[in-house]
């Protein structure tokens, strides 16, 4: 199986600029229906976030589009580390 390489994350990097990071990788993927779910949960939830749960999104992003979009619509399991993640990006698609 072919992996994409993981983009570089700054040690000690701030955690505003994190958070900016992560914004624009949300906004910046591959396919429109991810730009736009990811978009709208990253501006309304990467500020609340813990380390580790900034942590966990970072790692989320690293992961193919189609797969993303299959794990969030439900129509696949998503792995086991991203479920919890998962779940509150499905929540906040049906807020909106």
């Amino acid at each position: 199986m072919f992996e994409m390489p993981r983009p570089d994350r700054p040690e000690n990097e701030p955690r505003e600029v994190r958070i900016k990071r992560l914004a624009m990788r949300s906004m910046r993927r591959g396919i429109k229906e991810m730009d736009l779910i990811l978009q709208a949960f990253a501006t309304d939830s990467l500020d609340k976030m813990s380390a580790a749960e900034l942590e966990t999104y970072d790692d989320l992003l690293d992961e193919n589009d189609h797969d993303l979009y299959q794990w969030v619509t439900g129509q696949f399991t998503p792995k086991p580390e991203f479920e919890p993640l998962i779940e509150q990006i499905k929540a906040h698609i049906s807020k909106s």
